[in-house]
């Protein structure tokens, strides 16, 4: 027997297997171009809320029809992918179905599992594909999406019908040879999905199902190999971001905004007042606020690269609904491209952060920040909990704090707040005036 077909799959596997180390050490390094996050407190509700949000899909049955379908693909994804050590076995070995004759009734109830998730995840695709080019939705035709993002999202839903339907044409060619007695081929019966294709191949010769079950069985590995390097390249990488981003999530109340330390220091100096702990004086001066990437930390950087593009936060953003330029989808995807490209520079002996281009104005403009009114909804509707508005915060905080560069409405705000303890120009004492207005009118 010839041992060319397991030296092709050891080096397809080491070939593979390089790349993806790569890739993944690309991506830690342009992560890691983040400051720390601190957030390594509440272990115990950090893995709860991975545990619902990302393994239980918590968010994505607010909108129940499209999460059914997801669920097939992301179940289908997790169990059938278990199959692989079979193949990886096989492959290595010149083996076939090495598990079958040790396992089993339970082999045929796997491979049916393997086989209902696979058929569900097919149908997905299908019907994600007619949302996103014959429905399509608004949310996937938004500027943003024009050109690769697209692309790439229909990419990944041919790949997947592909890779399912290998999977069926593969179990029902290899029942169609056992039927014809080769020992080769082990006899499992009560394969409902394949058996109902088994009768397209079961007039063939036995040399063209061999043939036919074989490509069946490289396309599918080599599939998943393409599909597993491919995935780093694309918004799917939230398959396996989804966990520590949703882990990592912001535990503290909605709309609490994070205040500045180095702020906080200044202050208390000015004020004569000692801060226990207070860190040493940085060597350079510390930047408020963010303009690239470094200034912001790991997490938000982790959060861009977790982005699924699905647009629900876009969906749901009053200033994107009433006509304003701002698009949460887009500032963290505009996050992810700059990250990756001072990443990419760095890799190249480039500039990387002293290219001349920083993420605010040369990705994301003051008049997109500025459209915010930060309600938190993008960050409620994220199916993995990611923060456009951490993002955008930071960003103002740097137009303000960095260039004075807020509208002149803003500067009023914050003038009447250092002065009046409120965004309205009256003194404290009357605060409660209204309320003596209210209570005459009750009386009359």
């Amino acid at each position: 027997m010839s041992i060319l077909p397991q030296i092709i799959f050891l080096l397809i596997f080491i070939v593979a297997g390089y790349f993806l180390y790569k890739r993944i050490s690309f991506l830690r390094r342009a992560i890691m171009l983040g400051k720390k996050s601190g957030r390594t407190d509440n272990p115990g509700e950090r893995w709860k809320t991975m545990g619902l949000v990302a393994f239980g899909q918590k968010k994505m049955f607010k909108r129940i029809v499209p999460a059914i379908f997801h669920l097939f693909l992301y179940v289908g994804f997790i169990i059938i992918n278990i199959e692989i050590l079979e193949f990886v076995i096989d492959g290595l070995f010149g083996q076939h179905r090495y598990f079958a004759p040790f396992t089993g009734t339970w082999y045929m109830v796997a491979l049916n599992i393997f086989e209902f998730l696979a058929f569900g995840s097919l149908v997905a695709s299908v019907i994600f594909l007619i949302r996103r080019n014959i429905i399509k939705l608004r949310r996937f035709t938004a500027r943003e999406l024009i050109g690769w993002p697209k692309l790439d999202a229909n990419l990944i839903l041919f790949a997947e019908i592909t890779l399912m339907t290998a999977i069926l044409v593969m179990n029902a060619t290899d029942q169609a040879l056992a039927d014809k007695g080769y020992s080769h081929y082990v006899q499992i019966d009560g394969l409902f999905f394949s058996s109902m294709i088994k009768p397209l191949f079961i007039d063939m010769g036995a040399t063209t199902l061999f043939y036919i079950e074989r490509v069946a069985w490289w396309l599918h590995i080599i599939g998943i190999l393409g599909f597993a390097i491919y995935i780093t390249y694309s918004k799917h990488l939230h398959i396996f971001l989804a966990f520590p981003n949703t882990y990592y999530s912001n535990l503290k109340p909605k709309g609490e905004m994070r205040n500045m330390e180095e702020v906080t220091n200044e202050v208390n100096m000015m004020l004569g007042i000692q801060t226990e702990n207070a860190p040493e004086p940085p060597a350079e001066i510390a930047r408020f606020g963010a303009k690239d990437v470094n200034d912001l930390s790991w997490v938000n950087v982790m959060n861009a690269f977790a982005c699924t593009e699905c647009g629900r936060c876009t969906d749901q953003c009053p200033a994107n609904i009433t006509g304003k330029k701002l698009s949460p989808r887009k500032i963290m995807m505009d996050t992810r491209d700059r990250a990756e490209e001072v990443a990419m520079s760095l890799e190249k002996g480039g500039k990387g952060l002293e290219d001349g281009k920083s993420l605010y104005g040369d990705y994301i403009t003051k008049e997109e920040i500025n459209a915010c009114t930060s309600c938190n909804a993008c960050v409620e509707a994220c199916p993995v909990n990611i923060d456009p508005l951490a993002i955008i915060l930071e960003m103002r905080r740097y137009v303000a704090m960095e260039e004075s560069g807020t509208p002149p409405q803003w500067n009023a705000m914050f003038q009447n707040m250092e002065t009046s303890f409120s965004p309205w120009k009256f003194a404290p004492s009357d605060r409660f005036n209204w309320a003596d207005k209210l209570k005459e009118d009750n009386q009359s």
